[in-house]
């Protein structure tokens, strides 16, 4: 017989087994065969264990009630209208207050922990209260068929009058009068880390819900099922009698556009977002399906050995040990339910800095802030008086490039917490701007709840954490030392540079973290605590220069006699450098003085200077009355030039010439701006070097001839190279540079009337041929006036 015929026979004799026995007729009964519908009632790969089981009908307790319960329980169940504020509250949560519908599981959540240290705290001095249930736990699970979701805890529960009171008034949670009942049972601390069982949060829920059930148990009453569709509340005893043994569930019927609060991984993020510091562990009630090898029947072991000996008498095997070595197993689907910990991170900051290691300090920051190298420092503290407020914030290594492109924008890298539940990181109140950088997260147990956790910023208290949050911080600054200091100015001396400018208040604090290049620090920086320890005697003020770069403000004319003499002068070459200082007014008792604008003095003899100026006063007054009278505001004789002959000096409120070019390469100024004008015209004064050579000829010039013209155009070309020497720019470029012009004509020899050479003519456009027509017409020529016959090529043409 044929192969193939020997298979199908095969094949078809175990398939009739097969169908057989899931096949059962009943003679007796007149009906015919019936198919079970448990198919895999029988295999090994479908069971459940014992655990699982359990698992399973746990799951289906916290599930909500069936029809006919729910039914007997709307009959019998005590109808209650809301209080006029309940539901005008509830019409502005739905439409207005709350911004981010996500929020309702951070307030159903708070409120379980709120209830579970009740609990606690009770059983502090009466351990029995523990008796029905001795976990503490949140616990969460999703009905997707039926589109609900359960939050079930083993708080202190509700009883029935509690669920009429606290449910159906407006922020009546209950804990004022809880607390004043547990006053000589509690310490003041304990009592007052208690938000309350609901309150205006609770009705957060309407926000994705329909319909709102709460199921609560009280170890002082009966269990009860409060429900609510936002208009009005009924309330009736639990058919189902204690199911939870003690605490409340919360069962939401979702909108359909609150479907995705329904999926397990939106639930994870949720909860690690808002929830993950919670003192209990939350659970949630997952489902995963996994394959994994399981022990073939007896029936699929006879089926596949008979399949195996076909397919070894079609293949001619001869290899006899390979099946009998061979695991007699299967793959088969199995979907798993568990309960999976959300909230495994550990809230370090509610420690006392000693207890906590330096290593949990570093892999804390790491998950907190995703980022991938070690933060530089960090501070951990408590702080009391006003407001006590638990914080741990950061100094990250490296600040993101686009910072700046972002600065005073909100951030989100300080996160509110109050009593361990996320509140928000969209606070432009937290952290001044140039401090934005800081990371960490900010825990109070201070702060009101009594409306909306999302407003408050408004609160006065956010102000005063601000105020501490700054110190500390400025603290932690301070304490940096050595390499981790440079690598910390590196990345943010420009913020610090803007806080001065910004933050008044600590103008004095900041200034100490200053650190700039200096005369006597060729290579680093010095601060200017280091400075001032460095001034010499009688010296009373703190010398600084602003430029584009260290070679420019090193060659500055202003600088000349001041390094001369020892005076060490501060080098400002960032943009934001003068900005800074200037909005300094002095430190530790010196003041600062720009040795670029007018006021400065180096303890000279007064006698000296008079006479000085006595004899250069012809000089300075035909400077500031005739040769110069309209370019500068006046001349006098200068005290800090030593090589440069003369230099042009701004008043103390005018702008320095490295201000003025910062200020005219802004592209956000206003066209045409009067203030901006007035500085930028503003005259300057000019100072002439008494000592230099050239300066003494014009004073001879001057005093042999007042209308010599060489004197007064060795005047203005002095003027122009002050000016450029200042850091100024010259307005008539071009009448510089023929000056210039005419000073190397001298210094060559050219003569000054001499001519530029003039240009050949151009050929006019008609008479100019291009080069290939050119070419054909001579090789035309070249072919000359006849042919091969010798007759003219142009009366064949013609003839033609």
């Amino acid at each position: 017989m044929d192969k193939s015929w020997v298979v199908f026979g095969l094949l078809l004799i175990v398939g009739l087994h097969s169908v057989s026995a899931d096949l059962k007729f009943d003679p007796d009964s007149g009906d015919s065969a019936t198919v079970n519908l448990d198919l895999g009632a029988g295999r090994e790969g479908s069971r459940t264990d014992d655990e699982l089981v359990k698992r399973e009908e746990e799951a289906i307790k916290l599930d909500g009630l069936s029809v006919a319960q729910l039914k007997e329980i709307r009959e019998k169940a005590d109808k209650f209208q809301f209080q006029a504020e309940v539901s005008r509250m509830m019409k502005l949560i739905i439409n207005s207050l709350y911004r981010n519908k996500e929020i309702f599981l951070r307030e159903l959540i708070s409120n379980a922990s709120d209830a579970l240290d009740k609990i606690r705290l009770l059983s502090v001095t009466d351990s029995s209260v523990l008796d029905a249930e001795k976990e503490l736990s949140i616990r969460i699970r999703v009905d997707k068929e039926g589109k609900l979701l359960h939050i079930t805890d083993t708080g202190i529960g509700m009883t029935r009058q509690e669920l009429v009171g606290n449910l159906g008034t407006i922020a009546k949670s209950g804990t004022s009068e809880f607390l004043s009942k547990m006053q000589e049972a509690a310490d003041t601390q304990q009592l007052s880390d208690l938000i309350g069982q609901f309150g205006v949060g609770f009705y957060s829920s309407f926000l994705v819900a329909d319909k709102v059930i709460v199921t609560s148990k009280s170890n002082d009453d009966k269990q009860y099922i409060w429900e609510s569709d936002a208009a009005q509340f009924s309330v009736a005893e639990d058919p189902r009698g204690p199911t939870l043994k003690r605490g409340s569930q919360v069962s939401l019927q979702m909108k359909p556009e609150a479907s995705t609060y329904l999926d397990q991984s939106t639930i994870r993020e949720l909860v690690k977002k808002y929830s993950q510091f919670i003192n209990f562990p939350i659970y949630l009630w997952t489902e995963k399906t996994v394959e994994e090898e399981v022990p073939l029947d007896d029936d699929d072991a006879t089926s596949e050995k008979k399949e195996d000996a076909i397919e070894e008498d079609e293949a001619q095997v001869e290899s006899k040990d390979v099946d009998e070595d061979k695991p007699k197993t299967k793959k088969v689907s199995k979907t798993i339910h568990d309960w999976e910990l959300l909230n495994n991170a550990k809230p370090i900051w509610t420690r006392k800095p000693a207890q906590v290691e330096e290593s949990e300090y570093e892999e804390f920051y790491k998950s907190l802030t995703k980022d991938t190298q070690k933060a530089l420092a960090h501070t951990h503290f408590i702080a009391e008086g006003e407001v006590t407020f638990k914080a741990l914030l950061f100094l990250p290594t490296v600040q993101p490039a686009e910072s700046f492109n972002k600065y005073g924008t909100r951030t989100d890298n300080i996160k509110l917490y109050v009593r361990r539940v996320f509140i928000t990181d969209d606070f432009q109140e937290m952290m001044p701007n140039y401090l934005a950088f800081v990371r960490g997260v900010v825990d109070s147990d201070d702060l009101p709840l009594n409306v909306s956790r999302e407003n408050l910023q408004q609160s006065k208290l956010i102000k005063v954490i601000r105020k501490k949050l700054i110190r500390k911080t400025l603290d932690m600054l301070k304490k940096l030392e050595g390499e981790d200091y440079e690598k910390f100015w590196k990345e943010y001396s420009t913020n610090i540079k803007l806080g001065v400018v910004e933050d008044t208040a600590n103008k004095s604090r900041l200034a100490k973290l200053l650190r700039f290049a200096t005369s006597a620090s060729p290579t680093g920086t010095s601060s200017l605590t280091d400075y001032v320890s460095r001034m010499k005697d009688k010296q009373d003020a703190i010398y600084y220069v602003a430029g584009s770069s260290r070679e420019e403000v090193e060659k500055s004319p202003f600088v000349e006699r001041l390094q001369k003499k020892g005076y060490e002068v501060i080098y400002l070459t960032e943009a934001i450098d003068e900005y800074c200082i200037g909005a300094l007014p002095e430190f530790e008792g010196k003041k600062f003085q720009n040795v670029a604008k007018e006021g400065l003095t180096l303890n000279e003899s007064k006698e000296k200077i008079a006479e000085t100026q006595k004899v250069f006063e012809p000089l300075t007054k035909w400077l500031g009355e005739n040769a110069l009278k309209d370019q500068i505001l006046k001349a006098t004789v200068s005290e800090r030039l030593d090589k440069s002959p003369c230099a042009l000096v701004t008043s103390q409120f005018g702008w320095t010439g490295n201000m003025e070019r910062i200020i005219v390469s802004q592209t956000h100024s206003k066209q045409n701006d009067i203030s901006r004008e007035y500085y930028l015209n503003q005259k300057k004064t000019l100072e002439v070097n008494p000592r230099h050579p050239l300066i003494k000829e014009l004073l001879r010039r001057i005093n042999d001839d007042p209308t010599d013209a060489v004197a007064k155009e060795t005047a203005l070309t002095l003027f122009r190279t002050a000016t450029l020497r200042s850091g100024y720019m010259l307005k008539d470029t071009v009448d510089f540079a023929e000056t210039v012009e005419k000073m190397m004509r001298q210094s060559l020899g050219v003569p000054m009337d001499e001519e530029i050479d003039e240009e050949e003519p151009d050929t006019p456009e008609e008479d100019l041929v291009p080069e290939e027509d050119a070419e054909e017409d001579d090789s035309s020529s070249s072919r000359s006036d006849r042919n091969d016959d010798g007759d003219s090529v142009d009366s064949e043409h013609d003839e033609l």
